[in-house]
C-alpha cells in the first residue's frame, strides 16, 4: 500500500458542493490520491493524500469553494501509519488486554482523534468506520493494555474536544473471548441462519 506523508479530509452537507469542492481541490495542487464519495445521511467526503504542501493548498480549495457545506475537516500533516492504513480499509486483528472505542458525530472527528491517539500512547488501530453503516458517524477501536488504552481513549477525546459535538468513548478490559471473536470477524451486525 501506498502511504502518503500527509493527509486531509473535508466532510460535506451537500453532495453537490462536495463534489465541486472535490474537483477544485484536485485541480489546485499535485495531489497523490483522491477518494471521494457519499456516506449516509447524504453527506459526502474528500480526502486526499500526498505532499504536504500539495495537501494543505488543496485543502485550502476546498474549503474556498465548499464554504458553508463544509461540515468538518482534518489535515494531519503527519499521519500515523496505522491511521493512514485504517482510513484505506486495513483492519488490525491481534491479542490484546484492552478494547477502547472512540464514536464521533463526524468522520473527520475520528480521523483526527485516532491519530491523536495512536501518538500518544502504546496502542494500536484495530480498525477505523467512517460514515457508512454508522447513520454518519465515525468510529476508532484501538487496543492494547488497559493503562495505555486509557491514555489513548483520553489523548483521543481531549484532541476533539473543541467540536461541538462530544465523542462518546468506553474502555472494555479483558474483553469475552465470544465478543472478541464477533469483532474479529466484523463491526458491522450481521445475521447468519444457523440450524438448530
Amino acid at each position: 500500500m501506498t502511504r502518503y506523508p500527509a493527509i486531509a479530509l473535508l466532510e460535506f452537507d451537500s453532495i453537490a458542493s462536495g463534489t465541486t469542492a472535490g474537483d477544485a481541490m484536485v485541480k489546485a495542487a499535485p495531489i497523490d490520491r483522491i477518494q471521494a464519495g457519499t456516506i449516509h445521511r447524504g453527506r459526502y467526503l474528500v480526502l486526499v493524500g500526498g505532499s504536504v504542501a500539495a495537501v494543505e493548498e488543496a485543502l485550502m480549495a476546498g474549503l474556498r469553494v465548499g464554504g458553508g457545506s463544509v461540515l468538518d475537516r482534518v489535515l494531519l500533516p503527519d499521519v500515523h501509519d496505522e491511521v493512514h492504513d485504517a482510513i484505506l480499509g486495513t483492519r488490525r486483528d491481534d491479542r490484546y488486554d484492552a478494547l477502547g472505542i472512540i464514536e464521533t458525530e463526524t468522520v473527520a472527528a475520528t480521523v483526527q482523534a485516532s491519530d491523536a491517539a495512536v501518538k500518544g500512547a502504546a496502542v494500536h488501530v484495530r480498525e477505523i468506520r467512517l460514515g457508512d453503516g454508522l447513520g454518519g458517524k465515525g468510529i476508532v477501536w484501538c487496543t492494547g493494555a488497559v493503562a495505555d488504552v486509557q491514555a489513548a481513549i483520553d489523548i483521543g477525546t481531549g484532541a476533539i474536544a473543541d467540536r461541538q459535538t462530544a465523542p462518546w468513548s468506553t474502555i472494555i478490559p479483558a474483553l469475552h473471548e465470544e465478543m472478541q471473536r464477533e469483532i474479529r470477524a466484523t463491526s458491522r451486525f450481521r445475521r447468519s441462519a444457523r440450524k438448530g
